[in-house]
């Protein structure tokens, strides 16, 4: 069995393979964070990256979102060729690197954010040259997910994770699923995720669900999302649970609460999303959910462990 992720280094977590990190998650029982961070926006710090500054808060995984493949861009990360960004950010924080992919359709998606920060990109879509290019530059997982109005359904989740999977699937993590309804009517609340959805998403490939945490999305109880979790770990796979509403901006006592209900709800990992302004979650929220799920001893343990170990 591998060593659990929160008592590792830099150099360990650099030797796992897909299948040593999978097992190394999975014996932290429920005490993964995930931070998701937009590398395309002015750094909170200015001078440093907000993944560098969520790392240095404690979180175990930094997800990386409106991240392009193609033409990929992390404000204040030291100048290095575009395909030696990621392994560059991996040097820099000595964390697991996981990308957005979204298996949108490119035309519908830019006209629904067209002039936004949210505007799609092909370098962003969920597909196999695209999640071949990510593993070439050194990503661990790709979460197969919508942003806001992009418009991402269900069955063409299923669609790019049989794709990506028999490109790919031996190489990175796959993830799939929502943090909210993505602009999809009729994939919201109570339904954004099925039991028979997950049944599909894993058949297709996938080694971790996403639903979005309980309190975020309306419908989504703590009863509900334990019950998709335990369907989650019957077929096999790990949960994440997320926090895609904006409420990684809300007050410390409500990240709290949801840190507890997800892991009462049985969650594996948990993430916090990329807006509390736009960038990354209060910084002060990420230290409240990770004492939340693993108190203070684990927290500042990753917090001081050099990347240098």
């Amino acid at each position: 069995m591998s060593k659990r992720l929160l008592d590792c280094t830099a150099s360990e977590i650099r030797r796992f393979d897909k299948a040593q990190l999978l097992d190394s998650i999975a014996g932290c029982e429920g005490r993964v964070l995930a931070c998701e961070t937009i590398g395309i926006t002015q750094p909170l710090l200015g001078d440093i990256t907000n993944a560098e500054y969520a790392a240095s808060l404690g979180a175990d995984i930094l997800l990386l979102n409106m991240f392009d493949v193609q033409n990929p861009v992390i404000q204040a990360l030291p100048e290095v060729p575009a395909k030696e960004t990621v392994r560059e950010l991996k040097r820099l924080t000595g964390r697991v690197i996981a990308i957005n992919l979204e298996p949108a359709d490119l035309a519908a998606a830019q006209a629904a954010n067209s002039g936004s920060l949210w505007e799609m990109t092909p370098g962003r879509l969920a597909t196999a040259e695209n999640a071949l290019l990510a593993a070439e530059m050194g990503v661990d997982m790709v979460v197969l997910t919508g942003n806001p109005g992009n418009g991402v359904k269900n069955d063409a989740i299923i669609q790019s994770l049989q794709e990506i999977s028999r490109a790919a699937g031996d190489r990175l993590i796959l993830t799939a699923g929502k943090m909210h309804a993505s602009g999809v009517r009729g994939e919201g609340g109570d339904t954004i995720l099925t039991e028979q959805d997950i049944s599909d998403f894993v058949a297709a490939g996938a080694d971790m669900i996403l639903l979005p945490a309980p309190g975020t999305v309306p419908g989504i109880t703590q009863e509900m999302a334990h019950d998709l979790i335990s369907q989650i770990h019957r077929v096999g796979a790990l949960a994440m649970t997320a926090i895609g509403t904006s409420q990684e901006g809300a007050d410390a006592d409500t990240i709290r609460r949801i840190a507890l209900m997800c892991k009462m709800a049985g969650a594996d990992v948990h993430h916090i999303g990329d807006t509390g302004v736009p960038g990354m979650a209060l910084p002060q929220n990420i230290l409240a959910y990770s004492i939340a799920i693993r108190g203070e001893r684990h927290t500042y343990h990753r917090m001081a462990s050099s990347i240098n170990r």
